[in-house]
């Protein structure tokens, strides 16, 4: 529903920063936002400090899910700088290719893969996010975090917390029992097991 709004959703493409902020200029200037944190966009730069804001992922009642997922933002961004710096470039894909696996990841979660484009086939999530820690790591190495980048195909064998939070409402309607309660119950369980 979200995806509805204005501002929301993949980011347009910007070749240099003074484009970015020509761009969302125009509707602080007109009056349509008052700033550019009214801008919801899966990724854009902070409105009040030097950093990119990650918006994509739900939040997580695991610490440990939470780390990752951080880290995995982190390495990501460590190896484009890396690239850049050498004069490399990651592939670019067109925003409709990109918004069917957005879709995907909305509607399946980890548990239908995702399109890799590159060979043109859908792959299971741990075998791309095997992949993508191959990709990182050299980045993972540097900014001390394998372990973490190494949760993350727990996450994608075990399923995510939407998932967990599915299956506790199945098991509540199955015993008769109020499943807001259980999954309230269990969300403050997954919480307070990472303490």
């Amino acid at each position: 529903m979200f995806d509805n709004l204005p501002r929301t959703g993949l980011p347009p493409i910007f070749t240099s920063w003074g484009e970015y902020e020509r761009t969302t200029g125009v509707l602080v200037e007109l009056g349509v936002i008052e700033d550019t944190s009214k801008i919801w966009w899966d990724l854009r730069p902070s409105h009040r400090f030097p950093t990119l804001e990650t918006r994509i992922m739900d939040v997580q009642p695991r610490l440990e899910h939470t780390l990752s997922l951080a880290a995995l933002v982190q390495a990501l961004t460590r190896m484009l700088c890396r690239l850049k710096d050498r004069n490399l470039r990651w592939r670019q894909y067109d925003r409709f290719l990109i918004g069917e696996n957005r879709w995907r990841a909305q509607r399946y979660g980890v548990g239908e893969g995702m399109i890799d484009f590159g060979d043109r086939s859908i792959k299971p999530m741990a075998e791309l996010i095997g992949e993508l820690m191959g990709m990182l790591a050299e980045d993972t190495e540097a900014l001390g975090t394998m372990t973490e980048i190494a949760r993350l195909r727990q996450i994608a064998e075990n399923g995510t917390s939407a998932i967990r939070q599915r299956r506790v409402h199945a098991e509540a309607v199955a015993r008769g029992d109020d499943p807001g309660q259980a999954v309230v119950r269990h969300l403050i369980e997954e919480f307070h097991a990472d303490l």
